[in-house]
C-alpha cells in the first residue's frame, strides 16, 4: 500500500483497472471514511451502510476501466455508492403486494429512501439523466449530498462560482425537462 500512498486518485483508479489490489486498498483507505458517514446520513442501518460500502468498492474494482477521468474520483465513487444503496433498499421491500403504498413506505422505508428511489427510477431520475455530467455532478453534490458550493467545488475540482453557475443552469434544465417531458 505504501507504493500507492503518493499516487493521485485518477492514477489509483487506472492502477485498479490494471488489477493492482494495493491501489484499491489505498482508494478504500482514502474514501471509505467519508463514504460511510455520507451513506449513514441516508440510511440509519449501520449493517446496510457497511454492506453498501463493501459493494461500492467491489463495483469500483470491477468497473475501474470504465472511469473516464471526467470529474473527481470521489464523485464517481459516490455515484456508485448511491446506486448500490438504492439497489440494496429496493431489495429490502416486502415481496408480497401491499394494498396501500403509503402504508408500506411509512412502515418499511424512510421518506429519504423513497426519494432516493424516485431519483433513481422516477421522472426525476430520467430528467437527471438528461443533464450533462458536469451539471449532474454539481446537483448531486449540492442538492442531494447537501454540500455547500465551496465544499462541492473542492470535491469536483472547480471554483465555487462555477459550482453556483452550473447549479443554476442545472435547475433551469431540470425544470424544462420535468415540465415538458424528457426531450433528450
Amino acid at each position: 500500500m505504501d507504493v500507492w500512498r503518493d499516487a493521485d486518485d485518477p492514477d489509483l483508479v487506472a492502477a485498479v483497472a490494471g488489477g493492482h489490489v494495493g491501489a484499491l486498498a489505498e482508494l478504500y483507505a482514502r474514501h471509505e471514511p467519508w463514504l460511510a458517514v455520507r451513506l449513514h446520513h441516508r440510511c440509519n442501518d449501520r449493517e446496510v451502510v457497511a454492506d453498501v460500502v463493501q459493494d461500492t468498492f467491489v463495483a469500483v474494482w470491477r468497473s475501474a476501466d470504465r472511469f473516464r477521468g471526467e470529474g473527481e474520483v470521489a464523485a464517481w465513487v459516490w455515484g456508485i455508492a448511491i446506486h448500490q444503496l438504492v439497489g440494496r433498499l429496493r431489495r429490502r421491500r416486502p415481496a408480497e403486494p401491499v394494498a396501500e403504498p403509503s402504508a408500506r413506505w411509512s412502515t418499511q422505508h424512510s421518506a429519504e429512501e423513497a426519494v432516493l428511489e424516485g431519483i433513481e427510477y422516477g421522472d426525476l431520475g430520467r430528467a437527471l439523466a438528461g443533464l450533462s455530467p458536469e451539471l449532474r455532478a454539481v446537483l448531486q453534490a449540492t442538492v442531494l449530498d447537501g454540500l455547500s458550493a465551496r465544499e462541492a467545488g473542492r470535491l469536483l475540482g472547480i471554483s465555487e462560482v462555477t459550482v453556483r453557475t452550473r447549479r443554476h443552469r442545472a435547475r433551469q434544465r431540470l425544470r424544462l425537462l420535468l415540465t415538458q417531458g424528457n426531450p433528450t
